[in-house]
């Protein structure tokens, strides 16, 4: 229905035209397709984004994804072509902060309704130790005078999280709600089928993580400090809040003497970005390597084909790598 009908800057109107965009699909699923379609057109910034407007928006919505499937979301770079998807659409949904690409061309577009899901959870402060016992690290860090001196920030991962990843659907779903009231009825409907799974979800990770051998788990970067401060446990990132951060040798042999300590067993990677770090400190460690998913995109690579599938095959990961009882 295209809630908001207007005129498409000369900009856009420009980028289209050179990028043969007169015409374009109404895929969901397909990153070329457009606004201006008959349904309310959101434009996402990555698949968290994307998959909860699908989900509350269902048959009302056309939603189209910024990051296409398989490319690493941090390094998100906004086209020409993007950026005129962004003047046809009713609605842009994002996370500030991890896309800085995304975060400038949703700034600056026309978009009548702009979604930050920062603005609808409380952000934290990670940085590469997170949960359990970080706080007891960090004191005999201090004593010893040195700290860890990892990349740290507010940490955007709150997708992980699946009571933060509730709340930003409930804000999602009245956003949807106050921009195309018509079928405002829907949204509210679905937003409250989609909470519930997730307190579902939740459920199963507190039950499924609760007795364990050691709480202390490794991965390449710090994406899942909510995560393991919902359910007690100690997140270690070899690098910090970015993927692409290198570790410091300081850093790396810290990781080998704690996973000694806590019994870790297991250094976990990603499906998006290179295995060699840490498949280098699990050899090093003498540690196996397995794939915890931050769920940043599906590819054929993933154990899931939408993020419940994902975040179950996490949570049989981690009970795996933990000990779970």
């Amino acid at each position: 229905m295209n809630v908001r009908r207007r005129h498409i800057s000369g900009i856009a109107v420009t980028a289209a035209a050179a990028l043969g965009l007169g015409t374009l699909s109404a895929c969901s699923s397909d990153s070329a397709a457009a606004g201006n379609t008959d349904k309310f057109d959101v434009v996402a910034s990555f698949y968290p984004m994307a998959y909860l407007a699908e989900q509350i928006g269902g048959d009302h919505v056309n939603v189209t994804s910024l990051t296409e499937p398989g490319q690493e979301p941090h390094d998100l770079e906004i086209s020409a072509k993007q950026r005129a998807q962004l003047e046809e659409s009713d609605a842009a949904l994002f996370i500030k902060g991890l896309q800085p690409s995304a975060d400038e061309a949703i700034a600056q577009s026309g978009a009548k309704t702009k979604i930050d899901a920062t603005t609808l959870t409380a952000l934290e402060e990670h940085g590469s130790e997170v949960g359990g016992h970080a706080a007891e690290h960090d004191h005999a860090e201090e004593e010893h005078g040195h700290e860890h001196g990892e990349e740290g920030g507010k940490d955007p991962h709150v997708w992980l999280d699946p009571v933060k990843y509730a709340e930003v659907a409930k804000g999602v779903g009245e956003a949807f709600e106050k921009a195309d009231p018509d079928h405002a009825a829907d949204y509210k409907k679905n937003t409250e089928a989609l909470v519930k799974k997730l307190d579902a979800l939740n459920t199963e990770f507190e039950t499924g993580l609760k007795d364990t051998d050691t709480k202390v788990f490794i991965t390449t970067h710090a994406a899942f400090g909510y995560l393991a401060e919902r359910y007690g446990l100690t997140e270690e990132a070899i690098s910090g809040l970015s993927p692409e951060s290198e570790p410091s040798a300081a850093r790396v042999k810290e990781l080998e003497k704690m996973a000694k300590a806590d019994g870790v067993s297991t250094v976990f990677y990603e499906t998006l970005v290179s295995d060699k770090t840490a498949k280098t400190v699990a050899k090093d460690a003498n540690l196996k390597t397995d794939v915890l998913d931050p769920v940043e995109g599906i590819t054929e690579k993933s154990r899931g084909d939408d993020y419940f599938q994902v975040m179950d095959a996490n949570l049989k990961a981690l009970r795996t790598a933990l000990g779970a009882k």
